[in-house]
């Protein structure tokens, strides 16, 4: 009887063990965390009105300082690179699960959590910087989570006069009076109800290698990256003067700047998709 004992608590343990190390060969899907960080170069931006003594101050290339009193962008089409080089999309075809708003004065949006991530070793991230034209319409019924996030009061991430998102929106002052600043970019259309074209499109493929793997599985890594706001008017593809002229001169408000002008801050903060294909982001860190 103590010999048969023994022999089935040697049994279990040796289950045990090939079910421990079965785990380990074999981990689940787990999460990954991408938390952001909004920046004037390593400075965290602090948000404040017209006269705040607390907002962080930049000073362009050209010398024109400015501050933000509001800082939100849309990710999406979040796609992971395995060491091997395949790609895995993270439900690039559902905003719902797959889009967010980041918004500087919300701290809970800067860190976008993935969930059930196939367990692997990945090297790279791409994401959008703004919603691809095929899925840049204001459906409320296909993507209701979403539409209700980009459109609440406080958020106004929709065009009030088109069918689209706004992909940025960042409002603030400039210069020592503290003239106003608002600048909001996003694909536009042309031509009439039923038969529109695309006009400018203000998507961006951003395109990040790590800093180290993230490995997802028996790990939760958290993916962190600075988004560099000093690169909207002093990027790399544009150096932007901020004027509230009617010409065709680089300005700092919307119903003002053409399609073309804002085109140059679009590039500035996602890049031009060639020689460019970071923009304002950069990863500094993986959090295995």
């Amino acid at each position: 009887m103590e010999t048969l004992k023994k022999y089935l608590v040697l049994s279990a343990a040796a289950l045990a063990f090939v079910s421990c190390s079965s785990d380990d060969d074999n981990p689940a899907a787990n999460n990954l965390t991408l938390e952001f960080n909004n920046t004037f170069k390593d400075k965290t931006i602090v948000l404040g009105d017209a006269t705040s003594a607390s907002a962080t101050t930049n000073t362009s290339a050209v010398g024109q300082i400015h501050h933000f009193s509001e800082v939100k962008y849309v990710i999406s089409n979040i796609r992971l690179i395995k060491d091997d080089g395949s790609e895995v999309p993270y439900n690039v075809n559902d905003l719902d699960k797959g889009a967010t708003v980041i918004d500087q004065a919300k701290t809970a949006s800067l860190s976008y959590v993935l969930s059930n991530v196939p367990s692997a070793t990945y090297k790279q991230i791409k994401f959008g910087l703004g919603i691809k034209t095929e899925q840049n319409t204001l459906d409320q019924t296909r993507f209701p989570l979403f539409y209700a996030a980009a459109g609440a009061n406080d958020t106004a991430m929709m065009w009030e006069w088109g069918t689209g998102y706004r992909f940025t929106k960042i409002e603030g002052f400039y210069d020592v009076d503290n003239k106003v600043m608002s600048i909001h970019t996003g694909s536009t259309v042309a031509g009439t109800a039923g038969a529109y074209t695309q006009g400018v499109n203000a998507y961006r493929d951003i395109t990040l290698s790590l800093t180290a793997n993230a490995v997802v599985g028996s790990k939760v890594p958290k993916i962190k990256i600075k988004a560099d706001f000093d690169k909207l008017l002093s990027g790399k593809i544009n150096t932007i003067t901020l004027s509230t002229g009617t010409t065709m001169a680089d300005n700092a408000t919307p119903n003002v700047h053409t399609a073309a002008q804002m085109v140059k801050f679009v590039d500035n903060l996602g890049g031009n998709g060639t020689n460019d294909i970071s923009g304002m982001f950069s990863v500094t860190s993986v959090e295995n």
